[in-house]
């Protein structure tokens, strides 16, 4: 998985060690997936000189050859790209419930790249690290500095991509998505709980700050004391940030959603019922929000699964925040068509 998930912070943070020691360091990634797969794509093996493995590109598979070409490419061979079909048996031992195919490259990284993506992972900064699977040349792309890396960072998610006439792997490496909740209450603990189970950073701002405490609200990452444009200010959301409002209550509802709009959010949604939504949709008119711009508002924001208690109403909001990022209706999956599952951060 592309980004700073904890898998992949712990192999940077062992190849960082491996490194400080003086070893030479190998790193398998999986660059391309076909039906299921153990592991998705960007996940990483890596392997030290000195034998020691860290991560995992199939969840035990076909690991041991994976270790034994890496061990290869320590020892002076070329870089590969290894392709495994992972038969019924051992998708089961993985918990699959079928096989597939996997692309996995194994090369040994040089100190050009590796250092500048370790200072990356340390700020949680963003690039694309573009690697070409013929000859094994690799470049690190910063945002602004190449269009490819630009619209790969927004989409998220890494893959196997033609730069001029050759299959070059773009691995997207970003900070985790934020969620951004409006409204220091019950849901609002619930909604950060289950976000950080995800690896999201997440943020609760209220003005009402008896309220917006550590000891309520102890699954946020940060707590903003301060009114909804002051928030959004120090949060500044990004297209990888989701914005909740649960506030129910006009002088924060209407500043935080306007505000919110005129951010690059991927998703905005409110609470409240049907009614009370018209109502909002028609005082954010008055405070000159475009009619257009109103349709990104999820509101009553989450899915239709009968939630009732705050658990439940912060799970059906989240499934919902997961199926609009990655351009999904959300709908049962025995009724869907396409893949299980979707490429992304």
């Amino acid at each position: 998985m592309p980004g700073y998930d904890a898998a992949v912070r712990e192999v940077l943070t062992d190849i960082e060690r491996w490194r400080a020691a003086g070893q030479r360091v190998a790193l398998a990634t999986v660059v391309a997936t076909r039906r299921s797969a153990p592991r998705p794509i960007g996940s990483k093996l890596a392997v030290s000189e000195s034998g020691e493995l860290a991560g995992s590109v199939s969840g035990g598979c076909v690991e041991n050859e994976v270790y034994g070409v890496a061990r290869e490419v320590l020892g002076g061979a070329a870089p590969r790209l290894l392709t495994f079909g992972i038969t019924d048996d051992m998708a089961f031992s993985v918990g699959l419930p079928c096989g597939g195919e996997i692309d996995v490259w194994v090369d040994e990284p040089v100190a050009e790249v590796l250092e500048p993506l370790l200072d990356l992972v340390r700020s949680e900064g963003r690039a694309v690290v573009f690697t070409d699977l013929e000859d094994g040349s690799t470049r690190v792309v910063a945002p602004g500095a190449d269009p490819v890396g630009d619209e790969l960072l927004r989409s998220g998610h890494s893959a196997v991509v033609e730069l001029a006439g050759r299959k070059v792997f773009a691995d997207v490496y970003a900070p985790p998505p934020r969620l951004l909740v409006f409204g220091a209450v019950d849901t609002a603990e619930a909604l950060c709980a289950a976000a950080k189970a995800l690896g999201w950073r997440t943020i609760v701002a209220d003005a009402r700050t008896r309220f917006a405490t550590a000891d309520r609200l102890p699954s946020a990452d940060e707590i903003v004391g301060a009114w909804p444009e002051e928030a959004l200010a120090r949060v500044q959301p990004d297209h990888s940030t989701a914005v909740v409002v649960l506030t129910h209550d006009d002088k924060f509802d209407i500043p935080a959603l306007k505000g919110a709009l005129e951010t690059e959010a991927f998703y905005v949604g409110a609470l409240g019922s049907r009614r009370n939504q018209s109502r909002r949709r028609e005082r954010l008119v008055e405070a000159g929000v475009p009619e257009d711009a109103l349709d990104r508002i999820s509101g009553p924001c989450g899915l239709d699964i009968g939630a009732a208690t705050p658990a439940e109403t912060a799970l059906s909001i989240l499934a919902e925040i997961l199926a609009v990022r990655v351009g999904r209706t959300g709908g049962s999956l025995k009724e869907a068509a396409g893949r299980i599952h979707a490429e992304v951060a």
